[in-house]
């Protein structure tokens, strides 16, 4: 784990209330040459949790409107068009000085007691620290047990394992939305011989458009997490990925969609 960038990452999740209905969030210290959707990301499941207060995330579903500006805060405007006593609907719009970068509607839950059941294929074992990665934008300890950059024509497939550090429950849900930004174009891209995501902004250019995480069970960071995901589809110059938030124990947690720009020079 890299101290600095954990720590950037966690304040840039201390959104400050500018109004009842508005807050505000810094962008992360990162050379990096645009915005990281997976900040918006999270700082859309900050702003819907203190919109909604006693409620936990349930979904979020994202629109990627235009190209956000590194170094430069975040406002985000919120609106609640309903709040009953155990679910909630935020509306959310994420602002830059040069207008509208995305849009987000949130649904929030009090979590009650129930039958649970899921179907999922339990998880292989954790790989060995040998399998480590540096993800850069992760700031914690990863292991891929596929090979994302791999320039040999592979299954659009990736399963990867990380550790978000043991954080404020509050934080919990945009930490792992953060995570789940990451790595989707680089699983659509994996049938593609000799081209990895290396290669952005040569061979091809790549821009997420729209992102969804749903939220089936409440836990808690400091665990290893794996994020087991596939792109059945790529056409027309996009891609389409999904994937499963499990525990090491094969608990399914949360679910994730994405669509981008998947565009060959």
């Amino acid at each position: 784990m890299t101290t600095d960038r954990w720590h950037d990452l966690l304040g840039c999740l201390d959104l400050t209330a500018l109004d009842e209905h508005t807050y505000e969030g810094r962008s992360q210290l990162l050379d990096y040459r645009r915005l990281f959707g997976g900040q918006l990301l999270a700082q859309f499941a900050r702003a819907a949790t203190l919109s909604a207060t006693g409620k936990d995330l349930k979904s979020l579903h994202t629109h990627f409107l235009r190209e956000g500006r590194t170094g430069e805060p975040v406002r985000y405007g919120t609106d609640v068009p309903q709040q009953g006593r155990t679910f909630a609907t935020v509306r959310l719009t994420a602002r830059q000085e040069h207008g509208v970068i995305a849009v987000a509607s949130a649904s929030l839950h009090t979590w009650e007691d129930g039958p649970h059941r899921q179907s999922a294929d339990p998880p292989a074992a954790l790989p060995g620290p040998e399998r480590r990665v540096d993800l850069g934008l992760l700031p914690w300890e990863s292991r891929a047990a596929t090979d994302l950059d791999t320039e040999k024509a592979e299954p659009p497939v990736h399963e990867l394992w990380t550790r978000v550090p043991e954080a404020p429950r509050a934080t919990v849900p945009a930490l792992v939305s953060y995570a789940t930004d990451l790595t989707p174009i680089g699983t659509a891209l994996r049938p593609v011989a000799g081209v990895t995501q290396a290669d952005a902004g040569t061979t091809f250019v790549s821009a997420v458009t729209s992102h969804t995480v749903w939220f089936h069970r409440s836990f808690d960071s400091g665990q290893w997490l794996l994020l087991r995901q596939h792109s059945p589809s790529a056409a027309h110059g996009r891609c389409f990925g999904r994937g499963d938030v499990l525990t090491e124990e094969g608990l399914l947690v949360a679910s994730y969609a994405q669509e981008a720009l998947l565009r060959f020079t």
